[in-house]
């Protein structure tokens, strides 16, 4: 083996050795960022004082993961392809040319990464929230900076470009309420109907097992519709977020038997 030949060996060995090493440190950093993640998310679910907080906390912390991942791979990548000869530059220069090429092309990704950067900031959506963009309605499981992920109440899963959600309806904030409409028959006299109405309401606040999703009296708002066959009579029930559906059940379930026991007629449709 002659001295050029030695040196060219030697180094081919150091850049392998480079090439390792980075390889290394990025590995290395990217256990360091996530399990610094983890401790911050820990850190900041034990000072959260309510549900809402946790699940802001949870998503935010899964956005911080993928920024992270994503930062130190191109990073060492980078490095890399400098290590073994390659120049970045040039690449760059490239990488310029193409992106102005497929620029018009990107835009909706782009969009979708600006949208979903500020859902994410301004707290508008969070994981385990129920939700309603773009004609669908579902829990949120999985955000990230391009898609919201919502499974709906059939167990159908729906991926939402963040480009495409221009109004959120958040079901999961503070407080809701259960809707109900009431059809009676004509001849009923309404303010029995309202009567019973609000007893059974109390009922329900009183009944253990259901009182805990009931956060105030059932409010009676009065006929919402003369319909072709009964009167419609409109009330609602102030519950806790996402409870709405299962005291509106409830009630109904409640307020029939009620009304058989009063002889108060619920006409055919």
């Amino acid at each position: 083996m002659n001295k050029q030949t030695l040196l060219e060996y030697l180094h081919l060995s150091n850049d392998l050795l480079h090439v390792i090493v980075i390889l290394l440190l990025a590995w290395l950093l990217l256990g360091l960022s996530r399990k610094l993640i983890r401790l911050f998310r820990d850190y900041m679910n034990n000072r959260a004082d309510t549900a809402e907080d946790k699940r802001r906390i949870e998503t935010l912390a899964r956005v911080f993961r993928y920024i992270s991942t994503v930062v130190i791979s191109l990073v060492a990548g980078m490095l890399v392809l400098s290590e073994i000869g390659i120049s970045i530059a040039p690449i760059l220069g490239a990488a310029g040319v193409v992106g102005l090429a497929v620029g018009f092309g990107a835009q909706s990704l782009i969009k979708d990464y600006f949208n979903g950067f500020f859902l994410l900031l301004e707290n508008q959506i969070r994981q385990g929230d129920v939700i309603e963009v773009c004609e669908k309605i579902g829990v949120v499981e999985d955000i990230t900076l391009r898609y919201v992920c919502l499974r709906d109440n059939e167990g159908s899963v729906h991926y939402v470009p963040n480009g495409q959600i221009s109004i959120v309806t958040n079901k999961s904030r503070d407080y809701a309420y259960a809707l109900i409409d009431i059809g009676v028959a004509y001849r009923e006299d309404m303010a029995e109907v309202g009567q019973v109405v609000v007893e059974v309401g109390r009922a329900m606040r009183a009944e253990a097992g259901i009182s805990a999703s009931i956060l105030d009296d059932i409010e009676v708002q009065g006929v919402q519709e003369l319909a072709d066959s009964a009167v419609i009579l409109r009330c609602r029930i102030k519950t806790v977020a996402l409870d709405q559906w299962n005291v509106r059940r409830a009630f109904l379930g409640r307020i029939k038997q009620a009304f058989d026991a009063r002889g108060i007629e619920i006409p055919y449709p």
